[in-house]
């Protein structure tokens, strides 16, 4: 077994009497998709914004590679290789699909002085393109992104987030308004991106069809805490997973 890419151990937090995350632990493994689901409420998303530096957690730790990375910024995750998803869309609607690309990376590429002098595309052209042809929409990259449907501009969301190419992608419910026939579009295209670039990705959905049939581990949280960890044949399985959806 080769050691953990993100390590959480412990993480807490609290907004008075209410604790949203109650000492939650777990592990991402070097290429593994890791699931995160639970009813509402249940504090995924206080945890996911806790570890990617959104908000600052009372107590507990979070290292990448072995690095400890509690408390750090969105802005310095990223530059350590660690990108996300939001469960809203974060596109420039003015801006070209291709132009959304390159800007996602470019904090990547030098100064911003550095960058005043290089190319136009500041060197990231190709890598933009073939995220282009990979995510199918080639036809639009010219065409400002917000004049995209909504589905389209999920694509580009998603593919703004690998543009850095990140060791470490979190995915706030990338199928969050979408028609069930993007949800396998971008199934296929995630467990593509998992196997040619080897990245870890954590995806917290809604869509349970979608987490059981992309991810090799599931975690599950109700109030604040794990109830269990494991493959997503044994937590369809787990009496406890059943009883706290069916009482929610």
């Amino acid at each position: 077994m080769s050691a953990p890419l993100l390590e959480v151990t412990d993480l807490r937090k609290s907004y008075g009497a209410i604790r949203a995350v109650a000492g939650v632990s777990f592990e991402v493994r070097p290429g593994e998709i890791f699931g995160v689901i639970g009813p509402n409420g249940s504090g995924k998303t206080t945890m996911f914004n806790s570890v990617l530096g959104q908000i600052a957690p009372d107590a507990g730790a979070i290292r990448l590679k072995g690095a400890d990375i509690t408390g750090l910024s969105p802005l310095a995750l990223n530059r350590r290789g660690v990108g996300r998803t939001f469960q809203t869309l974060q596109v420039f609607g003015r801006m070209s699909v291709r132009d959304n690309l390159l800007v996602a990376a470019q904090e990547h590429r030098g100064s911003m002085f550095s960058r005043m002098f290089a190319a136009p595309d500041s060197g990231l052209g190709a890598r933009a393109d073939a995220l282009i042809d990979l995510f199918r929409i080639g036809h639009v990259a010219d065409k400002p992104a917000g004049s995209l449907s909504y589905g389209q501009q999920k694509l580009v969301d998603i593919a703004m987030a690998f543009m850095s190419e990140p060791d470490l992608v979190l995915l706030d419910e990338p199928c969050a308004g979408v028609n069930p026939s993007l949800v396998g579009e971008i199934a296929a295209l995630l467990r593509e991106l998992n196997r040619s670039r080897g990245g870890s990705f954590v995806v917290i959905e809604h869509n349970m069809d979608f987490v059981m049939g992309l991810c090799h581990r599931v975690m599950v949280m109700v109030e604040g805490e794990v109830l269990a960890i494991g493959t997503p044949d044994a937590i369809r399985a787990d009496r406890r997973v059943l009883d706290a959806y069916l009482g929610n």
